[in-house]
């Protein structure tokens, strides 16, 4: 048996030479990462906000997130959302294919046993009779232990560990992508939750307005009952009823939608304890983002990096297709021991071996090898334009959040105090009115401005909410 090992161990020299050798080709172009397609740092001007004196790093979303309901609600999404899960299968799934192609650069060893049994008459053999006139037969065992290496390519100009790394690269594009898939779903899940609480805060104002307005339309009749309003006040105080009635009606469909999207992201029902009242409240998300970044942050972004591992992947094929054009070296060997008894298998005399190499040089294909070649050259160029897009994508999205990060506090302040000169216009308009120093038309102006102010502010806070979330996802804030 150990004289049988003596080929398999000359082979395996031979293999590791083969190796070696195969480390010093690479056929694959030297990767080199395009240069940013962008501007080096994000636009400045009146609508952005000027640079702080420090920076801070995009942490984990916890740490982000003040509001403990909205944290919880994420972390219900983060374990039931179908779509994380679709992103979590398919990472496992790429990892799967990089170990499959990886286990092809190595010597797949095989070991077998068979025994074999037949019998065969003597007559069949040429032999005649054997005795007394009765045919004679000839019993037939065979047996064999050996183990064997069965067509194992020897990889002289890396072709299979170009291969492997184009695999290895998709792999880790698609963990890029479950990790841009976290980011998104969280952005998501902040954002339905917040335009619920402004449709909840939203669907307040219009029944407050309505009950102030019935309120009114009471009042008005009475005082056109007694002569001292006329019917065109009373038709005047109806509008303000109607238009806040339709509202709450609107409104109450908004609320239950936005339930339902919140429902379906997180993948589960949401308990209501866990949901916004309102959007009152300013302590939901940290304003605590950095300003003053170089555009060259957006390179850790996951889907800008799954971006750069596909186009590494799409390099690592070029040199798998200029392989093609060289020879195949494949090795078959085997050893074992071979006899007719068993109790003489494992015997020196019973010892077997084989050896057999086997070369191929492509001749003539019909021109498959240089199409090959030239696929793997135009989806390198094609990943290479994905790339440059993905970051044109990433720096409009950022700018675009910084120039409404800008603005949003003084939309929100000025805002704010035309809230609070509506709110004081219509007290006195409706003082004035009830001595009857005043006509009903200024005091419906004043109830509609003030209305119409109350709205826009909750539109304010969910503005500023959002853009808040929205620029810490773009930045690629959002994993742990």
């Amino acid at each position: 048996m150990r004289r049988a090992l003596i080929p398999l161990l000359s082979l395996g020299a031979l293999v590791l030479a083969a190796v070696t050798l195969g480390a010093c080709i690479d056929l694959a172009p030297a990767y080199r990462r395009p240069p940013l397609p962008t501007p080096a740092a994000f636009p400045v001007g009146s609508a952005y906000a000027p640079p702080s004196a420090t920076v801070e790093p995009v942490g984990s979303w916890r740490d982000f997130f003040a509001d403990p309901r909205l944290k919880t609600v994420i972390a219900q999404a983060l374990a039931n959302n179908r779509d994380l899960r679709i992103a979590l299968a398919n990472v496992a799934a790429a990892r799967g294919q990089y170990v499959v192609q990886r286990a092809a650069q190595f010597p797949k060893l095989d070991a077998t046993a068979s025994a074999t049994y037949g019998q065969t008459p003597v007559s069949a053999l040429g032999g005649g009779a054997f005795a007394a006139g009765r045919p004679g037969v000839f019993n037939e065992r065979f047996y064999n232990v050996g183990a064997g290496v069965s067509a194992w390519q020897l990889d002289l100009f890396g072709k299979l560990r170009d291969q492997t790394r184009a695999a290895v690269d998709t792999y880790f594009a698609t963990r890029e992508a479950r990790d841009a898939a976290q980011i998104t779903l969280i952005g998501e899940v902040a954002s339905n939750w917040l335009a619920l609480g402004s449709d909840r805060a939203l669907l307040a104002i219009s029944r407050d307005t309505l009950a102030n307005g019935e309120a009114t339309v009471a009042l008005t009749r009475a005082r056109f009952s007694s002569g001292v309003a006329s019917a065109l006040d009373v038709a005047q105080a109806e509008t303000v009823v109607q238009q806040a009635r339709f509202d709450v009606a609107r409104l109450t469909t908004l609320v239950a939608q936005d339930r339902n999207a919140l429902d379906l992201v997180v993948g589960a029902p949401v308990p209501d304890n866990l949901l916004p009242p309102d959007i009152e409240d300013d302590g939901v998300v940290l304003w605590r983002l950095p300003a003053g970044l170089p555009a060259t942050v957006l390179l850790a972004r996951p889907d800008v990096v799954q971006a750069e591992d596909q186009l590494r992947a799409a390099n690592a094929n070029i040199g798998a297709a200029r392989a093609a054009f060289f020879p195949d070296i494949s090795l078959t060997g085997s050893g074992g021991v071979t006899s007719l008894a068993l109790s003489t298998l494992f015997r020196s005399a019973s010892e077997t071996w084989t050896f057999a190499p086997t070369i191929t040089q492509p001749i003539f294909d019909f021109g498959a090898n240089r199409g090959n070649l030239a696929l793997a050259r135009a989806q390198r160029d094609a990943a290479v334009a994905t790339y440059e897009k993905a970051i044109q994508i990433a720096f409009r999205e950022v700018a675009d959040a910084l120039a409404q990060r800008g603005t949003i506090e003084e939309q929100l302040a000025a805002q704010a105090a035309l809230t609070a000169a509506a709110d004081q216009a219509y007290r006195l308009s409706e003082a004035r009115y009830e001595r009857g120093s005043d006509t009903y038309l200024n005091a419906l102006v004043a109830q509609r401005t003030f209305y119409a102010a109350r709205q826009s502010l909750t539109q304010t806070k969910l503005a500023r909410a959002t853009n808040l979330v929205a620029l810490y996802t773009r930045l690629g804030g959002g994993l742990d």
